[in-house]
């Protein structure tokens, strides 16, 4: 791995704030008992600061490792930084005024800040694809570490997607009209029964939940090439690359059935807890596929055939050719 100082320098700046506002939120959890939408007013910025923070230091780690389209990397990551940075000022922003950042049309005011979020949204999600892009074309000598990154900002380009649902306007909401248009929960209004710590809606369909899923596939599947080649000095299996690659592959496929399943899950106003039969179904193919692929992928890797050893020819056996032929001209 790059040592961190050859890391992209604004994206790692763009972490530390977050951590910085994550601690800020955490005070602001303490002291400031304000609900909004039906949770905590500063439980947003916490847990955007919380995301952003695991998403910079990622980019930042992959674009160390391009080996070429440096440059438009840089600029890529550095447009991630700066768009991130506008919409966690626009969220906290808007917690200081004790407003809703997302789908508020209230007032022009408020409207313009959410349009400006959407703006940085678009930008964010182009910059990372861009960064995607880079990833692909990278020459990687390890094709199990390449392939866990592309598999990641890919998953994670289709959670961020996500969001663009959310802005469409719900069952009552008209644009132009209704002072909020857009909501992450299907099915129920936002701000209902709700689990503890992710806030996730336990009445209705969250869409907030593919998209958390997905986004993070970008940290979760290189972390799970890390822990099979920390434990390949244990289990030989894991030192071959090859197997390390089939499960990588075979841990993404898994991972990019299950974020559709949790999308259509949403869509369809159904509860994270609270799955039907049709659901279940999908889920326990989804894990047979994932264990028969796992099973596939620990098979002992079929030996390379050796190359056939060439054969040596003497000087005797040259004697003996010429000798025969000699003999069957005399004949």
């Amino acid at each position: 791995m790059s040592l961190w100082r050859s890391w992209h320098r604004p994206l790692v700046l763009f972490s530390a704030s977050m951590a910085a506002l994550a601690v800020v939120s955490t005070v602001g959890l303490v002291v400031d008992d304000r609900v909004l939408v039906g949770a905590r007013i500063w439980f947003k910025p916490f847990k955007f600061a919380v995301s952003f923070l695991a998403y910079g230091l990622s980019l930042a780690w992959m674009l160390s490792l391009l080996d070429r389209g440096r440059r438009v990397g840089w600029w890529a990551g550095t447009v991630v930084a700066a768009a991130s940075a506008v919409e966690m000022l626009i969220i906290t922003g808007q917690v200081v005024r004790g407003k809703r950042s997302h789908f508020n049309h209230q007032t022009p005011f408020d409207e313009a800040l959410f349009d400006a979020m959407a703006v940085t949204v678009v930008v964010l999600w182009l910059a990372t694809l861009a960064i995607a892009v880079l990833l692909l074309r990278a020459r990687t000598a390890d094709r199990a570490s390449a392939w866990a990154m592309r598999c990641g900002i890919a998953l994670a380009l289709a959670g961020a997607a996500v969001g663009f649902l959310m802005t469409q306007p719900a069952p009552g909401q008209v644009r132009g009209e209704s002072s909020v248009v857009g909501a992450h929960s299907v099915g129920v209004p936002d701000g209902g029964p709700s689990m503890p710590l992710t806030g996730w809606s336990t009445t209705g369909g969250d869409l907030r939940i593919p998209h958390f899923f997905g986004m993070h596939a970008l940290q979760l599947l290189p972390l799970l090439l890390m822990a099979l080649m920390a434990l390949a000095p244990r289990y030989s299996r894991l030192a071959d690359a090859r197997v390390r690659l089939r499960l990588v592959l075979a841990a993404s496929g898994a991972y990019a059935a299950l974020f559709a399943l949790l999308t259509w899950q949403a869509l369809r106003g159904q509860p994270l807890i609270h799955p039907d039969a049709t659901t279940l179904t999908a889920a326990a193919l989804i894990a047979c596929a994932a264990a028969a692929g796992t099973y596939a992928s620990l098979r002992t890797p079929t030996a390379p055939t050796s190359p056939t050893a060439p054969t040596t020819v003497t000087h005797k056996d040259v004697d003996e050719t010429q000798h025969s032929r000699e003999t069957e001209t005399a004949a």
